[in-house]
């Protein structure tokens, strides 16, 4: 069957289209060239001049794995009672209430109704991957896929404090994404979450894990090289040293030299922008961490945008994580450690616009955005669930893309906040060939997704319609139409057909002799056998749903 997207308004940055009016054909999932004449079309779509891009990709967000349940059984009184008919994109006001841990069903629907195909956890436990997997596989709609966690497990860190050899590093790596089948490599804290049970409370770049006696700056030498040598993609994946630490910022300028020109991905680095200027010894860094991103053009990043609203922090991070429960809200948090592998810490926070530090957080991450010059290095995240659910994307698209609306939400921050900031001065107003940029083309091509992000031939046929409006919000908040491998799913805001996406890995190839070391170490230290650690392409793609695509390294 072919189908015939007519007049359609293409905004396709992978091939330098800005607006540019055309035919599109898809048939077996695909999009083809025009078929010749003999060929019959059987379904025509007339778009008159819509906006039509390829299906949005969140390169960040937290969807599955021990601590988002964990996230969803800590706050019930969040869980949505019923589906909503549209995604909730408002935040406005500290007295929103949000569903930020949305059960599995429900992140699917939300996230295709927004045009969005595909989504990637950015925090694997190794050990805790198969439950990750279970969470993803029971998320229709979207296509998945994962980064697994290293740098804190305790089978590194003594190839590191024994002076393993890179390729036994190499190796370890290209094992663990095999054994995970996830598509990227997170480093979390470097050494810090291993440092914490050890009596450590802050490590810095350059400092000693107490008991490996190896720094953070050699984690990230180590698996950022190993990244780059095995051909993966995705570069390492790194939540910096002292996230949310008024004065971090150095250390975040510190972390871009820390990989020696190998590409390194700097996530949610507005909790990484922070200076100790002013009374409060709590200042905007964006400038700073701005110009550096401008100048390291290796290093590329994500935001963390936070917006207003109730939310839950769920991270990896389990040493910021515990300094953090004392300022929960509601009162309660969960700090834990599995099999030494690494941690996460599930903390309930209210993000409020007149509080000070809240609110130089908000203007932080718009003026990284709005600083940073190329938009094919940094992308828009608000790392769901912790600075905002993945719903209010539509409304910080248009913080982005209306300079007007921007200062009116400025000047309803506390004041002491809007004293510290520099956001009105800065006029940039993304255009819809940036928004498209960053969270389609350039995603695609970070994560290495060569058949996505674009409406090239031969791509698959992930394609969401707007009608262009004044307020990009709505705009964003209901596309027209979304199709999902060439299957309309998607009709005026609304699922109208469920279906099941794939799962994203990369597999490198690697001395099958690691395994020798591997087993003794779980012989001797671990609760599972090195069999069951291991999980198969048939785990995931069960009943016909989640065919995993390997993209294979360069």
């Amino acid at each position: 069957m072919i189908t015939l997207l007519k007049n359609a308004k293409v905004i396709d940055p992978a091939h330098g289209k800005d607006g540019v009016r055309e035919d599109i054909y898809i048939r077996d999932g695909r999009i083809i060239a025009k078929p010749s004449d003999t060929e019959k079309i059987q379904q025509t779509i007339d778009l008159n001049g819509k906006i039509v891009m390829a299906g949005a990709i969140d390169m960040h967000s937290h969807i599955g794995g021990g601590k988002v349940n964990i996230a969803r059984m800590m706050l019930p009184e969040y869980q949505e009672t019923k589906r909503y008919t549209e995604p909730e994109a408002h935040i406005c006001t500290p007295s929103c209430t949000h569903h930020a841990t949305p059960s599995t069903t429900d992140t699917g629907m939300h996230y295709i109704e927004m045009g969005y195909t595909a989504a990637f956890e950015p925090a694997i436990l190794a050990v805790n991957a198969r439950q990750a997997h279970l969470e993803m596989g029971d998320t229709p709609m979207i296509d998945k896929g994962g980064y697994a966690m290293l740098g804190n497990d305790d089978y590194f860190l003594r190839l590191l404090a024994g002076k393993a050899d890179q390729k036994a590093i190499n190796d370890y790596v290209a094992w663990t994404l095999h054994a995970t089948q996830t598509i990227g490599i997170k480093v979390v804290n470097p050494g810090g979450i291993s440092a914490f049970k050890f009596n450590q409370r802050r490590l810095n770049l350059d400092e000693n894990n107490v008991h490996y006696q190896v720094t953070p700056r050699q984690i990230l030498q180590s698996l950022s090289r190993a990244v780059h040598e095995l051909g993966i993609a995705k570069p390492l994946h790194v939540h910096c040293n002292n996230l949310g630490a008024a004065g971090n910022f150095q250390t975040t300028l510190d972390t871009m030299g820390a990989s020696d020109g190998i590409p390194m991905h700097l996530t949610h680095i507005q909790f990484h922008s922070y200076g100790t200027e002013g009374d409060k010894k709590f200042s905007s860094a964006a400038a700073q961490i701005a110009q550096a991103l401008n100048a390291n053009k290796h290093i590329s990043a994500d935001v963390g945008q936070i917006l207003f609203g109730q939310t839950v922090t769920a991270s990896g991070d389990n040493m910021m994580q515990h300094l953090n429960a004392k300022i929960a809200n509601p009162k309660k948090s969960v700090i834990m450690d599995i099999e030494c592998d690494a941690g996460c810490g599930v903390v309930p926070f209210k993000y409020r616009d007149q509080n000070y530090v809240n609110a130089l957080q908000w203007a932080i991450g718009l003026e990284i955005f709005l600083s940073v010059e190329d938009p094919w290095r940094i992308f828009l995240t608000t790392d769901h669930p912790n600075g905002a659910p993945f719903t209010s994307y539509p409304h910080l698209i248009r913080l982005l893309m209306d300079k007007s609306f921007r200062n009116d939400a400025f000047a309803k921050l506390n004041l002491d906040a809007q004293a510290m900031s520099n956001l009105t001065s800065l006029n940039r107003e993304y255009s819809l060939y940036e928004i498209a940029t960053m969270t389609r083309a350039a995603a695609a091509k970070l994560i290495g997704l060569h058949d996505r992000g674009h409406l090239g031939v031969g791509a698959a046929a992930d394609i969401t319609v707007y009608t262009d409006q004044a307020d990009k919000e709505a705009m964003f908040s209901k596309p027209d139409y979304v199709f999902k491998d060439g299957e309309l799913v998607v009709r005026d805001g609304k699922v109208v057909k469920v279906v099941w996406g794939k799962t994203h890995t990369t597999k490198p190839a690697f001395d099958v002799g690691v395994e020798k070391g591997l087993k003794d170490y779980f012989d001797k230290y671990h609760t599972m056998q090195l069999d069951n650690f291991k999980i198969s392409n048939d785990e995931i793609a069960q009943d016909g749903r989640n065919q995993v695509i390997n993209h294979m390294p360069t």
